[in-house]
């Protein structure tokens, strides 16, 4: 009979989170997660299997209380291109209030991984594709409703605006200055004018 869990997952989850955002993935031991967690082995592995499940799990958990809160929250109080624009004028703003720089877990995981593990550069590049696909759906939206250019193709601006986002969270982990980040932004955003 298997004995109740007795940690709370959400705070262990919370604890992988800062280990694996702090370190990045391969530098992440198994022991350093259980350290940061409070967790032996055995339950570590008991409750999350391994550490690319465990990784996976605590990038959702990331993903839900940054990107994905902020895509949902934009999409239902914004008009579609102010949602574009307000998503990264908080990236640029998350960016140049991070003082230990850690950047995005997500941005940095698609570093990370490369060309290294086929399979969880899938899993990243389906994360990506989350983002991608609030941009083009706010770009269809804009342009359906007439506040940006009919002209403008949704598929090529939402490719635009991840790279964008994807260029703000890497450079300001080494210069976090807004007017070098907004400046990064303002070329793309103007072709939603």
């Amino acid at each position: 009979m298997a004995r109740p869990r007795t940690f709370d997952e959400a705070d262990a989850l919370d604890a992988a989170i800062d280990c694996f955002w702090r370190r990045g993935y391969g530098a992440t031991s198994v022991r350093d997660l259980g350290d940061e967690m409070g967790l032996g082995s055995a339950s570590l592995y008991n409750a999350f299997l391994d550490k690319r499940t465990l990784f996976l799990r605590a990038l959702d958990r990331y993903l839900d209380s940054t990107m994905r809160e902020r895509i949902v929250r934009l999409e239902r109080t914004r008009a579609p291109k102010d949602a574009v624009k307000a998503f990264i004028d908080e990236i640029v703003e998350r960016s140049v209030n991070d003082p230990e720089r850690r950047g995005c877990m997500l941005i940095n995981a698609a570093a990370e991984f490369g060309a290294r593990d086929p399979d969880l550069r899938e899993e990243i590049a389906a994360r990506l594709d989350e983002l991608q696909g609030f941009f083009r759906r706010m770009i269809a939206r804009a342009r359906e409703e007439g506040s940006i250019p009919n002209d403008r193709d949704p598929a090529e601006l939402s490719r635009l605006m991840l790279g964008v986002v994807v260029a703000i969270r890497v450079l300001a982990r080494v210069r976090p200055q807004r007017a070098l980040l907004k400046g990064i932004a303002k070329p793309a955003l103007a072709l939603l004018d």
